[in-house]
């Protein structure tokens, strides 16, 4: 049998799965790699970590050859097939960063399935296609193929590697194969908690200007409470925070009620 991680050893591991997050990041806007997925939990720190790292390589900046060439853009919630044919058209160049973020409704339709396996092919030449009439391409000026240049960086809740579902399970493996493929690996109650600890002591709460006996209150409320909690993650400890900073004599009494099941 495999030894239990010490929490040391397991807030080593999510530290090093972080590092290499903007690492590959990193590679993404030097245009070294071209597409990823990267796959962990809501509420852990994925679409912060990404956006961080863009942001501060100047990824919003505009270029003196061409100004109005749009560098990068986050794109949350559903979508459609049509509306992700033509984010990618307008994302094509070879200077620009598409995010997926919580997009995985794309999973539950084909045509989505296939346009976005051609978007994130490891190939040089990456072709896609709309291969049925459509009015609004036509009226927006969008051809009905075109070589798409750009990188795409794709976050999600699923776990590609864990997936049971017969029908998903071949789709997730083939935009597996095309990409590089980033598992934060927080897979339990422990690793979340963890998570959370490693991120306050890191200075999330900072601008609280909370006392250190304050933080520790919070993560030993979130910690009694983690089985209750109606979602362990980083953004269930700021809504925590921001009880106790509001109401400093009865937050916990709140947070029982407003943070937790039952």
């Amino acid at each position: 049998a495999v030894a239990k991680e010490t929490d040391a050893e397991i807030l080593e591991r999510l530290g090093e799965r972080f590092n290499i997050l903007t690492d590959m990041t990193k590679a993404v806007k030097k245009g070294d790699v071209r597409a990823m997925i990267v796959s962990g939990p809501p509420g852990v720190g994925k679409s912060f970590g990404v956006e961080k790292v863009l942001e501060k390589h100047d990824v919003f900046a505009n270029v003196a050859d061409d100004s109005k060439l749009k560098k990068y853009e986050v794109v949350k919630g559903a979508m459609s097939a049509i509306g992700l044919y033509k984010k990618l058209f307008e994302y094509s160049d070879r200077k620009c960063i598409l995010v997926f973020d919580d997009c995985d409704s794309v999973f539950q339709d084909e045509l989505s399935l296939n346009i976005l396996k051609a978007a994130l092919d490891s190939g040089k030449k990456r072709r896609i296609h709309w291969n049925a009439d459509s009015a609004l391409l036509r009226r927006e000026g969008i051809p009905d193929t075109f070589t798409f240049s750009g990188a795409v960086i794709f976050i999600t809740n699923i776990n590609f590697t864990e997936c049971k579902s017969k029908t998903l399970k071949p789709h997730l493996e083939a935009l597996q194969s095309r990409c590089h493929y980033v598992d934060l690996t927080i897979n339990s109650l422990r690793d979340k908690l963890l998570r959370i600890k490693q991120v306050i002591a890191d200075g999330m709460l900072d601008e609280y200007e909370f006392q250190d006996f304050e933080k520790d209150a919070i993560v030993n409320f979130i910690d009694v409470n983690k089985k209750k909690m109606r979602e362990l993650s980083l953004r269930m400890a700021l809504k925590v925070a921001d009880l106790k900073k509001s109401m400093p004599h009865n937050w916990q009494q709140v947070a029982q009620v407003t943070c937790m099941r039952g």
